[in-house]
């Protein structure tokens, strides 16, 4: 006959081997750093899916996210070791290696772009060329939005400092107080900007050209050296993220990204309506431009119309000898492999 004490011992038992199991494990898992720009959780929905729904830790893979000021700041801490994998934009990346750092995009996360150059709905601007002599809020002096929006208009002929200036002035809160302060005319815009202006109550009016709206925006990237040092993790990584993805855009699984997304960032998640739409609109800029591709696929196209309108606009000082250095779609297939 067993004893409430032997029940009890074996319970104990049982739980410690499980607890000594799962530290071993965890123990096993390859810790890496993610450097992202902004602190979103639900803008990097898969990510958190992936961590979230245990995808990564399958993969024997532990991200730490650490979150820095724009994506010059990611670059600058993939540059120095300090992370492993980042996720900057494209134009950032494409004037860190012309300063000499061989970073390379390997995954199209926001395969539609997430920038827009908006202005108050009231405003009666209903083109960029409407803003000559303004004043263009952005968020961070060197993001991915400032080249964005000056290859805008760089295309209707206006010249930084000449015909528009930039102000940095923060985004979310800071955004609709430099609206509402009139200190700027209109705002580079991402997607959460947008929905916080809104939210905030100011109605606004999209200036962004359509031939604009298919630029990508930012991805993951990690150098050169990482890359040809450590494939077998990239390929995990970004089965993982791929999976996460898939995961959240399944109608079934928006609650769930939601609750994964708190890991990234609790305080988004207060007003859940707002962050049932935010999600629905990044789950639609994430999905694959070619779906025959799949998930993180890069277009050489889409790198190349990057690249001329950065060179036109005086970003980047001279064409590029070997633009392809900058991408890569080595993992394209095994990422998405059923």
């Amino acid at each position: 006959m067993t004893t409430r004490r032997q029940m009890l011992t074996t319970g104990v038992a049982a739980i410690s081997m499980m607890a000594m199991s799962f530290a071993a494990h965890a123990q096993d898992l390859t810790k890496v750093t993610l450097a992202i720009p902004s602190p979103s959780g639900l803008g990097y929905f898969a990510l958190y899916n992936a961590i979230g729904e245990g995808y990564m830790a399958e993969e024997g893979i532990e991200v730490e996210v650490q979150s820095v000021n724009g994506s010059a700041q990611v670059l600058q801490v993939l540059a120095a070791g300090q992370a492993e994998f980042g996720h900057p934009g494209p134009g950032p990346l494409l004037n860190a290696r012309e300063g000499g750092e061989d970073i390379v995009y390997i995954y199209n996360y926001f395969s539609s772009s997430q920038f827009s150059l908006v202005a108050e709905a009231d405003s009666g601007f209903t083109s960029p060329a409407d803003l000559k002599g303004k004043v263009v809020g952005v968020g961070t002096a060197d993001g991915a939005e400032v080249a964005f929006v000056r290859s805008i208009f760089d295309a209707a002929g206006m010249k930084e400092d000449e015909d528009y200036s930039f102000i940095t002035i923060g985004e979310g809160g800071m955004a609709v107080a430099g609206f509402m302060q009139d200190a700027i005319d209109a705002y580079a815009s991402d997607t959460v900007g947008m929905a916080t202006l809104r939210l905030r109550g100011i109605d606004l009016v999209n200036l962004t050209p359509s031939e604009f709206k298919g630029y990508f925006g930012n991805g993951y990237a990690v150098t050169r050296e990482y890359l040809d040092e450590n494939r077998d993790l990239i390929e995990g990584f970004g089965r993982a993220l791929v999976r996460g993805a898939k995961f959240g855009a399944a109608p079934g699984n928006l609650e769930a990204t939601l609750d994964h997304a708190e890991i990234g960032n609790p305080q988004l998640l207060e007003d859940r309506d707002f962050a049932r739409a935010l999600l629905e609109t990044y789950i639609i800029r994430t999905a694959p431009a070619y779906p025959e591709q799949g998930y993180g696929y890069q277009h050489p196209d889409a790198w190349q119309n990057w690249h001329d309108t950065l060179v036109s606009s005086g970003d980047l000082a001279a064409p590029m000898e070997d633009l392809t250095k900058a991408y890569t779609n080595e993992f394209i297939e095994t990422w998405n492999a059923e």
